[in-house]
């Protein structure tokens, strides 16, 4: 079953087009990559389909609903969750705060909530000392695992990531590899991956598109990654 579907889509910052006719799908339970330089249309992509950016052209659909005109918010409800560049976590409020906020669009009431809450803390483990902390005074590495966590907190079934290990230490990156390799099974999770660290998204994807000044060029199969003839052919850089 085809979870996301993306036809000719096209978006635009003002008279400044960006995406050029981008064409991709990700099946059920996918792990994809997006990789590119920067400035090729990465976050533009992701914003376009979570409903931050319009489309000026084409077809965006989830599990088989076209969602193109709807709203951001109706989006999210349905089933898209989003971790940016740069984490946007609360810092003013503690962690467990920040938490709850990831609850506010859950159906089911309360019980539903305290039962999000709680396997999200089971499967974030290193949050359960840290509920009482402010958001601003947490490591790098901890801000990102506490925005990955506030965003399962909604039970999405699509999660887009952008650039999640970027000025994230080693041994951090490794926990969220483990991570979502384990929500993978457990949550039947789909994930889309913007990310330039090869590494990382190696140890994820499936696949990985390959995007180039607003326009997906290829694709890199699963253990391609490896290959850095394979990946300057495609982006003309390798390891990084």
């Amino acid at each position: 079953m085809t979870m996301l579907e993306v036809k000719n889509l096209r978006a635009s910052y003002g008279r400044i087009p960006v995406l050029h006719g981008v064409d991709f799908s990700v099946e059920h339970g996918a792990f994809i990559g997006i990789l590119g330089h920067n400035g090729m249309g990465k976050t533009t992509l992701l914003k376009t389909i979570l409903g931050q950016l319009p489309a000026s052209d084409g077809e965006i659909r989830l599990e088989g609903r076209n969602i193109t005109r709807d709203s951001a918010h109706v989006r999210a409800n349905l089933g898209i969750g989003y971790v940016p560049q740069g984490r946007e976590i609360f810092p003013r409020l503690s962690v467990e705060e920040n938490l709850r906020m990831g609850l506010l669009r859950l159906k089911g009431g309360e019980a539903a909530g305290r039962q999000a809450f709680e396997r999200t803390l089971e499967e974030f483990p290193r949050l359960k000392p840290l509920l009482g902390r402010s958001g601003g005074v947490l490591s790098g590495g901890e801000q990102q695992i506490l925005a990955l966590a506030r965003s399962l907190c909604g039970n999405p079934k699509l999660l887009m990531l952008d650039e999640p290990a970027e000025g994230i230490q080693p041994s951090i990156v490794e926990e969220i590899i483990e991570i979502l390799s384990g929500l993978r099974d457990s949550r039947s999770l789909t994930l889309v991956l913007v990310e330039q660290k090869l590494d990382f998204i190696a140890a994820l994807v499936d696949s990985t598109f390959v995007i180039q000044r607003g326009r997906i060029t290829g694709s890199i199969p699963a253990g391609g990654l490896a290959d850095t003839d394979v990946v300057r052919e495609f982006v003309g850089f390798g390891q990084s």
